[in-house]
């Protein structure tokens, strides 16, 4: 207690003799005190907290600077507070005031005191000792103070103040911190002054404290660095927090792998609290980039370059960043083009094994931005709104654009084939998993959406139109919460083009069975459209009536197969019979189809789409049969002649109407008739398999009626079109079909209208026949009717001007047309032989059959289905095209040539034609619009009986079984001679075989074989037609660079392309070298020009190489391939302009590998690789020498009037010389060839200064810009002008300068 007194007492008078005037007092009072005894009294006052600041500033007052003592007691006062703040005893704003105080005062210190103190600070941090981090705002004071020192003792020398910090900052940042200081020191170093080395170590040294922190200190850590960072170091603070978060993602993901492969918990790091860290960090470092622009310049700089340094961290950072509008464009070109270089990058490396084996997997940007999405679940909400915009930015960028005069090209539907197209997939796909992922995003998502739909008429909108649809399957109830804007898009519909009205319809469908409001908003714009003045309207009504007639059920619809409804409503969960029972149902239906009799009186387009519509609504909806079938008789009985005894049987005035001079189609009575047909045909296959259950007479009845009727009207309709001649429909061959006249027009439109009946009634007669021979003998007087019509159109219509359909599209159904051939071809049951023999007969209708199916395959594969019944429904169509494939195979190998006499010889081979050019076709199309499915369609393919083999082989092997067959078919074509050779044939084989060998794995053995036979062809064959080897060669390169790096082949090839064609240089024989008999006189052009374009793609390759500069051992790699190519590239040239291209691009990227060669010297200085070497070596030896020769030649080709009999290299027979030359003279090549190379000799000469080895060397100079005279031919002109002062074209010199002489003579 008496202790206690005694020392309030003391700090009483301390503070009272520093509050007085007397300082020599203070003095002697402080000197009577010992070290321990101050000690004590500050750090009783200050654990108490009271007068401690005041007690300290009366003992630095008594204790002056100047003199040793009061330097001693001052240094004694702070080497004791300094550990006393750290403790965590004193109170927070007691150690504050202490702290300040002592700041204050630093300056006074002495040098050697000062250094003692830094060291204090430097072991104290060593320790671990500086946890709270309190003390160390003095830090900075200390240093900055001793760098003001000018000498302090050091060992055993001096050291200025500046030195002697940097040295404790080096020994600081070298040793060993503890994890709870990390981020105190950080922020201490914000206020030291330091050197740009000094910071650039400190950095290092957080950024490797930073997997010793835990994930909460992070953030905090982050926010200081980038303080920090306003000193400099922008770029590797950047990059490290980049790096870290990028490995920890890594990390995650390798563990959530093992995780779910072995059913354990291993997480290190919890996803979910990663996920936070990161997107705090986020946060932090935008705040940061919005603060200080140059951070933001620098953050984009390391973008811009290239994508390889993009993680989903900095995906989600970039988004993030978005938010400031000055970065806002800049970002998203950025992404947009890492995202179009990824894709490409992508397909550039599929397509080639050279690059395959060179460079190792591709990253991905596209995986990076859909995982930036799933990690956005977490609270991101500053990326979502970035990722909308990006989703958007790239569907408008890279959708489908319009084609000329704004007609929009019909796409394969959701496969994405070009980088473009990808990209515009996956900007479809941040939206679509966005909606799912964020809810308040979800309305501007599809405000967007619907909004383009809305503005962007003139543009194909189908990939909105996916995106939608996505949307709604994915999210039906959500977007039932916005259904007010969909209820405003449906105001816009009779203005939005037709395509985008059904996509759009079909897109809402689902939502239209459970909201009442949507459904009769939708129909109160479908009824004023029907009334709309533009045409576009009133159909975009009729596809949505027809739309709701399909997808509301009335109760007692048969279920038909095919019914079965592309989208479900089971994840609506509403009750829907408590609002739609089927009798509302019904009468709805009804009232539909009343309004739809309407559009009977419109233009043909309108009343084709609805014919079209009903069958497919009575398909799905049976119970409408009744009205349905009554709308089509009675429509159909307009056009019928009932009295059974004239002839023709059908009107075709009023087919027709006249609009001034103008004749216009009024009904298609082709289609009517056909679709009534089809309607008749699937109600009476429903009707048989239904009869065992009819319980309801009276219907029953009334349709036996109608269709009974229908039948017989069918029937007189056959019998009497067969007896009428085409003089009763006043088309015979006397009457005019051009189409400059409205007579001419009328013509036209009876005879597409009466061939469409003929094909109708052949369809209905085949299908009711029951394979009778008398029915089938009808059938083919209907066919001989149709082909003398169709010939007669033919004909007279290629006298005048051509019409742009050169034969209407037939009206046969695809699915007719399957059986019909299956029947021809492969029915071999003995009741029918009978029938079929009369088909068979007629050459011409089998010829007609197959060609109408060529023809169907042929629009199938141009916009993605056909006309007529089913030709929308793809399930449908795939089955028929696996039944024609297989029977057009069947045919066209099973059917030997001998079979038949040499009078059919001429009309065998075109049938096999057709058949194989159907089968192309249907490979093709099933390549591009069902790709997955391939495999199915080779396996539904009958296999031949004698080639009988298992079932279960892998689509691989069937897809081998049938090259097989084309390869043997091939082989067969080449093997007969030059007679029997057809090369339409050859040329449609090497095409099935190049679709047929893309379905092979590059590794599969099947891959090698058919290269090698490729190769052996190719060997072997040595047909003279320029296109067959074209296909075939194309062939070989394709399968090629899939295998392995072409440049060995290229490398033959061109050598026999020297030998068929000759030397540049008259005088040398070329030594006749044949690698491949394919190469002789009249194919090498074609050749060479191919390899030109194959030496281009291996130049993309390596100038793409070069551009990743990946590592030394590419370029080395690329390097030896160029070697090779250049010699290559010197031996053809058939096409002197392509080839001097192809130099100019070769030296321009040997100036490329130059110029990268000198950046690895100045930065690494390592040595050249030996390779680089032999490839300069080659390039001066192989390669300018001949440039320089070719460009002389080339130019002489201005000269040689008409080129004599020289053995030229480039000589074209048919190419008239001058005409090339005024060629070269306008491309400019030669000079942009001669500045490639001295661009190069000039990068040579400064990499041989860098690297001390003298390239040069190798180099000859160039004598192609001199003033040239060739001496022996100026002789020649000399001598002739002294015998005679005449002279001829043929005298002409290689110069030009002699040839100005002569002018001025």
């Amino acid at each position: 207690m008496y202790n206690v007194f005694i020392m309030t007492a003391e700090i009483e008078k301390i503070i009272s003799l520093s509050d007085g005037d007397s300082t020599a007092e203070l003095q002697k009072y402080l000197s009577s005190f010992t070290n321990d005894r101050l000690i004590t009294v500050i750090t009783n006052s200050a654990l108490k907290g009271k007068k401690v600041g005041a007690m300290i500033k009366g003992i630095f007052k008594g204790s002056p600077p100047s003199c040793t003592e009061g330097s001693n007691r001052r240094l004694l006062v702070y080497q004791h507070c300094i550990p006393l703040c750290e403790s965590g005893d004193l109170q927070t704003e007691v150690a504050a005031d202490i702290i300040g105080l002592l700041m204050l005062e630093t300056r006074t210190l002495s040098g050697p005191s000062l250094a003692q103190l830094a060291s204090l600070f430097v072991e104290a941090i060593k320790m671990g000792k500086m946890s709270s981090g309190k003390s160390l705002e003095l830090f900075p004071t200390v240093l900055t103070a001793l760098a003001a020192c000018d000498a302090l003792s050091y060992g055993k020398g001096e050291l200025s103040g500046e030195e002697y910090k940097k040295q404790l900052i080096n020994s600081l940042c070298s040793s060993r911190w503890d994890p709870q200081c990390v981020i105190h020191l950080t922020t201490m170093f914000r206020d030291v002054p330091l050197s740009s080395e000094e910071l650039q170590f400190l950095v290092e040294k957080v950024l490797r404290m930073f997997t010793k922190l835990d994930l909460q200190e992070i953030p905090p850590l982050v926010y200081q660095l980038l303080l920090l960072s306003a000193k400099g170091c922008k770029k590797q603070v950047l990059d490290g927090v980049i790096n870290y978060f990028k490995k920890q993602d890594v990390r995650q993901k390798e563990e959530q792998k093992d995780a779910d492969s072995l059913d354990l918990e291993v997480q290190s790091i919890p996803q979910d609290r990663l996920r936070h860290v990161e997107g705090t960090a986020i946060l932090h470092m935008v705040f940061s980039i919005r603060l200080d622009h140059e951070l933001g310049r620098e953050f984009l700089k390391s973008f811009k370059t290239s994508y390889g340094d993009l993680c989903p961290f900095s995906v989600a950072l970039l988004l993030s960043v978005t938010r400031i509008q000055r970065y806002e464009e800049q970002v998203f070109d950025i992404l947009k083009g890492a995202v179009i270089k990824s894709f490409k990058d992508e397909q550039l490396q599929q397509g080639s094994r050279f690059l395959q084996d060179l460079l190792p997997g591709h990253c991905s940007v596209a995986h990076m931005i859909l995982d930036t999405i799933k990690n956005s679940v977490f609270g991101w909400d500053h990326v979502t709104q970035g990722l909308v915009q990006l989703g958007f930015f790239l569907m408008d960028t890279f959708g489908p654009k319009p084609g000329p005069f704004g007609k929009t090209t019909e796409g394969s539907a959701n496969i994405a084939r070009t980088p473009t197209q990808q990209a515009c997939k996956l900007g479809g796909q941040v939206l679509l998993q966005g909606f799912k992922m964020h809810e308040p995003i979800r309305g501007e998502i599809l405000e967007q959406v619907l909004n383009r739909l809305v503005t962007k008429t003139a543009s194909p909108v189908s990939h909105y139109l996916d995106l939608f649809s996505d949307i709604v399957i994915s999210a039906p109830m959500i977007l039932l919460e916005s259904s007010s804007k969909v209820t405003e898009t449906f105001d816009h519909l009779s203005y939005l083009p037709l395509a985008t009205v059904q996509g759009l319809l079909k897109a809402v469908q689902p939502l239209l069975k459970v909201s009442m409001s949507l459904k009769d908003a939708l129909i109160l714009v479908l009824r004023k459209a029907m009334f709309s003045s533009q045409l576009d309207g009133r159909k975009s009504a009729v596809t949505g009536f027809l739309l709701l007639l399909k997808n509301f059920k009335v109760l007692g619809s048969l279920a038909s197969s095919q019914c079965s409804q592309t989208i479900s409503s089971s994840q609506i969960q509403v009750d829907v019979h408590s609002r739609y029972n089927s009798a509302a149902n019904e009468a709805f239906c009804l009232e539909i189809l009343s309004s739809l009799r309407r559009c009977l009186g419109q233009q043909a387009d309108v009343r084709l789409m609805l014919y079209e519509g009903f069958y497919d609504v009575l398909r799905r909806n049976s119970q409408l049969a009744s009205s349905i079938m009554q709308t089509l008789f009675s429509q159909l009985r307009r056009y019928y002649e009932p009295d059974p005894d004239l002839l023709p049987p059908v009107k075709l005035e009023p087919c027709i109407t006249a609009h001034g001079d103008q004749v216009y189609l009024q009904e298609p009575l082709g289609h009517l008739l056909s679709y009534t047909v089809h309607c008749l045909l699937w109600l009476q296959n429903m009707r048989r398999s239904a009869n065992c259950n009819a319980d309801n007479s009276d219907d029953e009845e009334e349709e036996e009626g109608y269709q009974s009727e229908l039948q017989t009207i069918l029937e007189s309709m056959t019998r009497r079109i067969i007896k009428s001649e085409l003089e009763d429909f006043e088309l015979d061959k006397s009457a005019e079909f051009s189409v400059g006249s409205s007579v001419g027009v009328r013509n036209n439109i009876f005879a597409v209208l009466v061939i469409g009946v003929y094909e109708v009634l052949m369809e209905y007669n085949f299908m009711k026949a029951n394979y009778s021979k008398s029915r089938f003998e009808e059938l083919l007087e209907l066919f001989n009717h149709y082909h003398k019509l169709s010939e007669i159109l033919r004909e007279k219509s290629g006298k005048g001007r051509l019409p742009p359909h050169k034969t209407p599209r037939s009206l046969l159904s695809l699915g007719f047309i399957s059986t019909l051939l299956t029947a021809l071809f492969r029915d071999s049951s003995q009741s029918r032989e009978e029938a079929l023999s009369v088909l068979l007969s007629s050459g011409e209708f089998v010829r007609y059959a197959v060609s109408v199916a060529v023809q169907k395959i042929q629009q199938l594969e141009e916009t993605g289905h056909t006309d007529g019944p089913d030709g929308q429904n793809i399930d449908r169509t795939f089955r028929f095209l696996c039944d024609m494939t297989s029977v057009l195979m069947w045919r066209y190998t099973n059917v030997p040539r001998i079979v038949e006499d040499a009078g059919k010889k001429e009309k065998r081979s075109s049938l096999s034609l057709l058949c194989l050019e159907g089968l192309l076709r249907i490979f093709t199309t099933c390549q591009q619009r069902y790709p997955d499915k391939m495999a199915q369609l080779l396996s539904n393919m009958d296999i031949t009986e004698d080639d009988a083999e298992p079932d279960d082989r892998s689509a691989t092997e069937m897809n081998f079984f049938y090259i097989r067959q084309f390869q043997r078919a091939l082989f067969t074509q080449l093997s007969g001679g030059e007679e029997d050779f057809n090369s339409k044939e050859a040329q449609l084989l090497v095409n099935i075989l190049s679709v047929l060998s893309l379905q092979l794995k590059p590794s599969s053995p099947q891959f090698v074989q058919m290269i090698t036979w490729t190769v052996k062809i190719c060997k072997e064959t040595s047909l003279e037609d320029s296109a067959f080897s074209k296909g075939l060669l194309s062939l070989l390169f394709n399968l090629h660079v899939l295998y392995k790096s072409p440049v060995s082949l290229l490398l033959e090839l061109c050598q026999d392309i020297h030998s068929q064609l000759g030397d540049t240089d008259q005088d040398v024989e070329v030594e006749k070298q044949s690698h491949f008999a394919i190469v002789n006189m009249k194919t090498a052009t074609t050749a060479a020009l191919l390899v030109l374009s194959q030496v281009d793609r291996v130049l993309d390759e390596v100038d793409w190489l070069i551009a990743r500069k990946k590592s030394q051992m590419t370029s080395g790699k690329s390097g030896s391939a160029l070697s090779e190519l250049i010699q290559t590239a010197l031996l053809p040239g058939t096409c002197i302009i392509t080839l001097l291209r192809e130099l100019s691009r070769t030296y321009t990227i040997l100036t490329t590998l130059v110029k990268y060669y000198i950046q690895v010297c100045a930065s690494e200085h390592s040595a050249l690789p030996a390779r680089f070497e032999k490839l300069v070596k080659l390039s001066g030896s192989h390669l300018t020498p001949q440039c320089y020769s070719f460009i002389t030649y080339a130019q002489s080709g201005e000269f040689s009037g008409g080129g004599a009999d020289e053995k030229k290299k480039k000589k074209r027979n048919e190419v008239n010389t001058t005409a090339s030359a005024k060629l070269l003279r306008e491309t400019k090549a030669i000079p942009n060839l001669i500045f490639s190379i001295e661009q190069y000799e000039k990068y040579l000469i400064t990499l041989s200064k860098k690297s001390k080895v003298n390239l040069m060397q190798y180099m000859k100079l160039s004598t192609s810009r001199d003033f040239r005279i060739n001496a022996a031919t100026l002789d020649a002109a000399l001598q002739e002008q002294d015998n005679s002062q005449e002279t001829t074209e043929s005298q002409e010199t290689q110069t030009q300068e002699p040839r100005h002489k002569k002018r001025k003579q």
